[in-house]
């Protein structure tokens, strides 16, 4: 089973090729491993060995204060579990919504040096996952009568 853990340069490209314009909400789907892999980021490793939750916590944490210095916001964190319409047996142990004013403001969040020293806590943590970047739609007019 392949895993998506980081952004391509197509995929990138590709995001910034949409053109949009204004706010992008990033919808984040994550699975988490059982037990956090320091090993390619071994100077931010606990003591003793913790959860992939607990290091995913350190990185929520540790990228707070950036994310809101960048103007983003954490619209939403939230346990996962088995899908109630999808694959059977496919699981995510959290789903969050980030926003952010730009896909340029994003861009220079995640590419912030601070921020990046602790991006070891969310490599740790995520076994998989998917970030899919969310523009508002409209609403159709509804006939409320």
């Amino acid at each position: 089973m392949q895993t998506y853990l980081e952004p391509t340069q197509k995929a990138g490209r590709a995001l910034f090729m949409r053109g949009i314009q204004g706010e992008v909400v990033m919808l984040n789907l994550l699975r988490l491993r059982q037990e956090a892999d320091y090993a390619a980021n071994p100077e931010l490793a606990p003591a003793q060995p913790i959860s992939g939750a607990e290091a995913y916590d350190r990185y929520i944490a540790h990228t707070l204060p950036y994310l809101t210095q960048s103007g983003g916001a954490l619209l939403f964190l939230g346990e996962g579990g088995p899908f109630l319409i999808g694959p059977e047996g496919e699981r995510w142990d959290r789903a969050m919504l980030v926003k952010q004013s730009s896909v340029q403001a994003f861009m220079a969040f995640a590419g912030h040096d601070a921020y990046l020293a602790g991006l070891g806590h969310r490599t740790a943590a995520v076994e998989d996952s998917r970030l899919l970047p969310l523009v508002q739609y409209p609403l159709p007019d509804v006939d409320r009568t």
